[in-house]
């Protein structure tokens, strides 16, 4: 999700297209949409400044064949859930050390009872030292 200085920071700085310059390198092509779809294309074709719904339409081709390739920047929203995700793991796996040495040390104090090398058992003679 974009906040609204993002957005009109977008308006006002279309980006720039390496298709655009090399028209004369480009072919044709016929693209068929519903009347939704070409109205929202032309909606987002003026929002992010391009001159003509067909530019927008060539550069979305572009970028759906990047994904394809899996070659994408990744968004700024997926790195911060993948962050909190590492930081999750992290913070478990803290847990588990500090459990794993908390259950070692009462089954020693427990071993350690039944040997009978306890301070606490030792016979009292009644007098506080």
């Amino acid at each position: 999700m974009t906040t609204m200085a993002q957005e009109s920071q977008v308006v006002a700085d279309p980006p720039q297209r390496a298709a655009s310059t090399n028209a004369d390198k480009r072919t044709g092509m016929f693209v068929r949409l519903s009347g939704d779809d070409k109205m929202h294309a032309q909606y987002w074709a003026d929002r992010r400044g391009f001159p003509s719904v067909n530019e927008y339409v060539a550069e979305a081709v572009i970028e759906k064949i990047r994904r394809e390739n899996q070659d994408y920047e990744l968004p700024t929203l997926e790195i911060a859930r993948l962050n909190q995700l590492v930081d999750e793991q992290k913070a478990l796996s803290s847990n588990v050390a500090n459990l794993e040495r908390v259950l070692t040390s009462g089954l020693d104090s427990l071993l350690n009872m039944t040997r009978g090398s306890n301070y606490l058992l030792d016979d009292e003679d009644g007098e506080l030292t």
